[in-house]
């Protein structure tokens, strides 16, 4: 299982789409037996889906996430799981035994916020995605 969480400075980053650094971690039989940073080039919000489905990542930790990127996660066929906070290395811990605390109904709260008069969410900046998996 390969395990991405949003990254900056050991912790978890907060909004996904603003992510310049994913933490990958592989997993096999209960255990992390390797982890990098990798980073995103830039890319944004739906696009991150094509980075995540590039590293070939079964789940993803994060904290904020828009409804366009949780649904080209969803397409990508990445599990996620937001609203998590703290350190990166913890949660995925936390994840592999079974006892991450996440939030099934996390938002992207900035976007909402921002735009939401205006009918904005996440993922719509034309940049589209593109999945391996397609």
């Amino acid at each position: 299982m390969r395990i991405a969480v949003t990254y900056e400075n050991g912790n978890i980053f907060q909004h996904f789409g603003h992510t310049e650094h994913f933490k990958v971690y592989d997993v096999e039989d209960g255990k992390i037996i390797k982890s990098e940073i990798v980073d995103t080039n830039g890319s944004g919000h739906g696009a991150l889906a094509g980075v995540l489905s590039a590293l070939q990542a079964d789940v993803l930790i994060c904290g904020g996430i828009g409804g366009g990127a949780q649904m080209a996660l969803k397409e990508c066929g990445i599990k996620l799981f937001g609203g998590v906070g703290g350190s990166a290395d913890e949660a995925v811990n936390a994840f592999v035994a079974g006892a991450l605390a996440f939030d099934p109904n996390v938002r992207c709260s900035h976007h909402d916020s921002e735009y939401g008069s205006e009918g904005h969410t996440c993922g719509e900046h034309g940049c589209g995605h593109k999945c391996g998996n397609h």
